[in-house]
């Protein structure tokens, strides 16, 4: 199963990726499918910070401390 989508560009984008696809010779939605599955598979390891959301206790301001104020 597929699924198609519409998707407007800028023409400074489309202009890019129709360099690449031409240079390539990848058409424009393999580049395309090809960049969301390396976004997909990212997404992931990028956000694993949040798992530490809320777990660590401090300071709110760090600010606060004395000798790392600006006063």
């Amino acid at each position: 199963m597929s699924t198609t989508i519409t998707v407007r560009l800028s023409d400074d984008l489309a202009a890019w990726l129709e360099d690449l696809a031409s240079a390539t010779g990848v058409s424009r939605g393999h580049i395309v499918r090809d960049l969301l599955e390396h976004a997909r598979a990212a997404a992931p390891a990028q956000r694993r910070y949040l798992r530490h959301a809320g777990a660590i206790k401090g300071a709110r301001d760090l600010s606060e401390r004395r000798g790392f104020s600006a006063s």
